[in-house]
């Protein structure tokens, strides 16, 4: 009996990619990226903006507020498990 498999399945997913702010530039071929997000409060139904800051690797050298967009990636680190993949 022949399997076939369905072309989605053998497909690789492509990674997730954030947009976000770089807050902190200090650190060799790393990068701080704020991610914010908007959530509406289930209860009373407020708008919050939540932000989760996540290490980026980058070769090159960002200034500080630049907007950029990040992939997930390999573990390169203990903190780090993103790259940059341009700056916009």
């Amino acid at each position: 009996m022949i399997n076939q498999n369905n072309p989605e399945q053998d497909a690789p997913k492509s990674p997730r990619q954030l947009q976000g702010v770089v807050v902190k530039n200090k650190m060799m071929k790393t990068v701080v990226v704020e991610i914010r997000r908007k959530v509406v409060h289930p209860l009373y139904k407020k708008v919050i903006t939540k932000k989760n800051r996540l290490k980026a690797h980058t070769e090159e050298q960002i200034p500080q507020g630049a907007t950029v967009l990040i992939a997930e990636t390999r573990p390169i680190s203990k903190d780090k498990h993103h790259r940059v993949v341009r700056v916009l």
